[in-house]
């Protein structure tokens, strides 16, 4: 779609700057550490968040990034913001994975991509729900909704996994009720809700929150099954959240030189019969379909963490080559360091492949048109990279030597007693100046043997569910049936596809044609920018 920018309808898209200013509109209630925060924009402990969604901002002004970073939202006829797009053909994943890509490579997790993940999830569903009961009503919302955010390039909270409680009893069967989000009151203006919400990204910084269930549900749950969107400063809302990087780690020294700069804060949220207006109210009661928004959601989002996870990948495998060059040593001639850069390679694009493939084989969801990635790609790519991320952190170690761990701190870069004498001593290859040596070997550390380096691995293996829900949903699509009828036709047993047979139930359909992964004229993946080649 390569029209003159000038022909278009565009909206009105934010500055990082801008964005930064935006927060001042909103008074949410946030404590971090145990304190009440001011002024969200002007907190330190949060202003690596804030930094990392004021790149994606930035990133959607540059006009070299413009063909991924804004796509075209037909059903409005505007361009759009691709974070707040709801995808209309394969090249539209395609897209949205590079972007994703890259704004980890710069940030370590873009987070705002969440917000594409639930919008497409919430369309697909409100579509069947209106289908179901033959009506428009939810479609009409969603799409005023949507409009909403595009007009104002807002960023969404994805407030959806519970606090749950016990785990083995249902949202209804719970001794507190409040450890799921639930309807308390409906009137003619709206809903009441009450409840919390754990691991929310980026919870303090953005403008409005996303509430959706986060699990199946049966007709004693309805109270629990509700969407719904909210204002992060809503009255009863309150955020309790960790800080984001490593902020206040000697700023002035340049220990944490990645987390002081970028960082993600996760927050608990709790409501405290917190009123939505129904114009805001995508669905309450309809148990039924909570089990297609969460699995909606989780594909879109496990397709997009496959892209975040191969941005960071990309810090991992430049860093570690900047490593092996300030040690003296030539990766070219020695395998012993050339085998695990390899390795680290071929598992970051083991897994991007992964969501390339679940970009290509993506099909339009049949009720509301929007294409959705292919659920066994976008599993197994999810699955490697959270079972994978401890040996990335571990070929990072290898490749680095343990120099990135027994440096002396900091301060005995500026201390006159010891300085001159490291600088003289830890210096390697007589190329490679000491203090370039030594900000390298701190960058690793940062981000791989560091609290942060800690939290990349937690969030890398439970973010988008845990390695068992990626297992399950790869077994449920994965078209095992079809593997078995190969062989039996190969020992002719002439065994005819059965319907009631739980081992040929699930069977792949033809992936490989023009009407199927390739429709004429559909928009495929843009020339990849200068940046990424």
């Amino acid at each position: 779609m390569n029209h003159p920018a000038e022909a278009i309808p565009m909206v009105e898209r934010l500055s990082g700057h801008a964005y930064r200013e935006s927060l001042r509109a909103y008074q949410p209630r946030v404590f971090v550490d145990g304190r009440e925060v001011a002024s969200v924009v002007d907190e330190p402990a949060l202003r690596p968040g804030v930094n990392a969604l004021a790149y994606t901002y930035d990133v959607a002004l540059r006009e070299d990034l413009a063909p991924i970073a804004l796509a075209m939202q037909t059903s409005r006829g505007k361009v759009v913001p691709r974070m707040l797009h709801v995808n209309e053909s394969a090249g539209d994943l395609l897209n949205k994975l590079e972007l994703v890509r890259l704004l980890c490579q710069e940030t370590g997790c873009a987070q705002r991509y969440l917000a594409h993940d639930a919008l497409n999830g919430l369309a697909q569903v409100t579509a069947r729900i209106d289908d179901a009961k033959g009506s428009t009503e939810h479609r009409a919302r969603f799409a005023e909704y949507l409009a909403h955010v595009q007009d104002h390039d807002l960023s969404l909270g994805i407030a959806m996994t519970d606090a749950k409680g016990d785990r083995s009893r249902k949202p209804h069967q719970q001794a507190n009720p409040d450890t799921y989000v639930h309807v308390v009151e409906r009137n003619g203006k709206g809903i009441v809700i009450s409840g919390t919400k754990a691991i929310v990204t980026g919870a303090p910084y953005m403008h409005e929150f996303l509430v959706m269930p986060s699990r199946a549900m049966g007709p004693e749950d309805a109270d629990f099954a509700v969407c719904c969107a909210v204002r992060v400063d809503a009255p009863g809302i309150t955020i309790v959240s960790r800080p984001a990087g490593r902020p206040g780690e000697k700023l002035e020294h340049g220990d944490a030189l990645f987390s002081r700069k970028y960082g993600q804060a996760t927050a608990v949220v709790i409501f405290e019969r917190v009123f939505v207006p129904w114009e805001r109210v995508f669905y309450t009661g309809e148990w039924e379909h909570s089990q297609v928004l969460t699995y909606s959601y989780a594909t879109h989002h496990r397709h997009s963490c496959i892209a975040a996870r191969a941005g960071f990948g990309d810090l991992l495998i430049g860093a570690g080559a900047l490593m092996c060059e300030a040690n003296g040593l030539e990766i070219d001639d020695k395998a012993s360091l050339r085998e695990p850069m390899v390795e680290l390679i071929t598992i970051t694009e083991s897994f991007y492949a992964c969501g390339v493939a679940a970009s290509v084989y993506a099909q339009a969801d049949p009720h509301s048109g929007t294409f959705m990635p292919d659920a066994v790609f976008s599993n197994i790519g999810k699955l490697l990279l959270a079972t994978k991320i401890y040996d990335m952190h571990r070929l990072a170690h290898e490749v680095s030597g343990g120099l990135i761990v027994a440096l002396p701190g900091p301060d005995e870069d500026h201390n006159p007693a010891t300085a001159a004498k490291l600088s003289e001593v830890l210096q390697a290859a007589p190329g490679v100046p000491y203090d370039k040596r030594i900000e390298t070997a701190r960058f690793i550390e940062d981000l791989t043997a560091s609290y942060q380096g800690g939290w990349y691995s937690v969030i890398s293996l439970h973010g988008g569910g845990s390695p068992a829900a990626m297992k399950q949903e790869i077994w449920r699509n994965y078209p095992v049936g079809s593997k078995v009828e190969l062989v039996e036709r190969l020992l002719e047993r002439g065994v005819l596809h059965d319907e009631q047979r739980s081992i040929t139930r699930n069977r792949q359909p033809g992936k490989c044609c023009d009407t199927g992964c390739t429709v004429p004229g559909q928009a495929v993946m843009v020339e990849l920018p200068a940046s990424r080649q």
